[in-house]
């Protein structure tokens, strides 16, 4: 029954294609389930941090080696898709010129001030379905913030979250085309939670809860930058979804920028 209400939906849009307007809902974000209870996000009681004792992390994550082929993937299923999704390819491995895309870059262990640190922001991450792929692949938020999930598109999608710690709830919605926006916190940190969409087999995308708020992911040249930290010694952590889990050690001093290099590879 879902598969056919997707397909009329898809027909309708698809006439009405010339001229569509986003709904006003999509300036208007609904929470989901017990979201819709819940107070603002509550970030941890953190004393204020000294800018003067504040420094940075920036760097480069590379690959070395010949990178996996991008599959091109058909998405000949659904017309809308073929119709305004253009070309779309995997984007497990991303590289571009030996330099890594869509990795996560987060404090795993550092200085007690850092690791207290309160959420910088309470505005919600935005995870959007555009050319029938999830945009960005991979987002990161602070725990206790907020994913806000947009449907760009004229077809129907799903946002099926699969979280793998306590805490973080199971999220499996439908959204209609180009329908309203949907909002879910994340408790708990978590590294690399699956999405998928049920209509489309091949949208996959991810979401990292961090403990603190000093994270990032890397851009389409592998570069980042982490803004903000406390003076001290820190554990970083890369994480890349095919590739795992690699951490460095590194010394933030106040008010300079810290290099910090990882490097991935095909075993």
């Amino acid at each position: 029954m879902r598969r056919m209400c997707g397909w009329l939906v898809m027909g309708a849009a698809l006439v009405g294609l010339v001229g569509c307007k986003p709904s006003d809902a999509v300036r208007q974000a609904k929470p989901i389930g017990d979201e819709a209870r819940r107070a603002e996000p509550v970030a941890p009681a953190a004393a204020a941090l000294d800018p003067a004792t504040l420094g940075a992390v920036s760097g480069t994550v590379h690959f070395v080696g010949k990178a996996p082929q991008r599959l091109k993937i058909d998405m000949s299923m659904d017309p809308v898709c073929s119709m305004v999704g253009g070309e779309n390819f995997a984007e497990q491995f991303v590289v571009k010129d030996g330099k890594l895309a869509n990795v996560y870059i987060y404090v795993k262990d550092g200085p007690a001030a850092a690791m207290a640190a309160s959420m910088r922001s309470s505005e919600p991450v935005v995870m959007d379905q555009v050319g029938c792929r999830y945009t960005p692949h991979v987002i990161a938020l602070m725990r206790g913030g907020t994913v806000e999930f947009r449907n760009s598109d004229a077809t129907m999608h799903n946002v099926h979250a699969m979280p793998a710690v306590a805490g973080n709830e199971t999220m499996d919605v439908s959204q209609a085309a180009k329908g309203s926006p949907q909002q879910k916190r994340f408790d708990q940190p978590e590294v690399m939670m699956p999405v998928r969409c049920n209509n489309h087999p091949w949208m996959n995308a991810f979401i990292n809860v961090s403990a603190t708020p000093f994270f990032a992911v890397t851009d389409a040249e592998g570069r980042f930058e982490i803004k903000g930290l406390p003076a001290g010694t820190y554990t970083l952590a890369a994480v890349h979804e095919k590739m795992g889990e690699q951490t460095i050690k590194v010394t933030v001093a106040p008010k300079e920028s810290e290099k910090a290099e990882f490097t991935y590879s095909m075993k």
